[in-house]
């Protein structure tokens, strides 16, 4: 499985790369912010809705902590997905959130 640190993608996103990070965490804690422009698809929600996803773009997948993203990378990269896992999740974002 790719990862990437909260810190690094940090960097990408103040270098104004085109990222498409997807969140996975329980709505209560999106509602708490999340990264700016971040799609919000529940860590549940992620089987019926994948079909919402590109296949020929890369994706980057954050939760609280790491650990809800990477089962959602292990589940999307076995249907043939490109993602990342977040490492460290929005417990160690330090950019803005809206």
């Amino acid at each position: 499985m790719k990862e990437i640190t909260a810190k690094e993608l940090k960097q990408k996103y103040a270098a104004g790369e085109k990222l498409n990070i997807i969140d996975v965490r329980e709505d209560e804690e999106v509602a708490m912010g999340k990264i700016p422009g971040a799609k919000h698809i529940p860590l549940g929600q992620i089987p019926e809705r994948m079909k919402e996803l590109d296949r020929n773009k890369q994706y980057y997948i954050v939760c609280r902590s790491g650990g809800r993203s990477g089962n959602a990378c292990r589940f999307l990269h076995h249907e043939g997905y490109d993602v990342t896992n977040v490492a460290g999740g929005m417990l160690e974002w330090e950019g803005e959130t809206e």
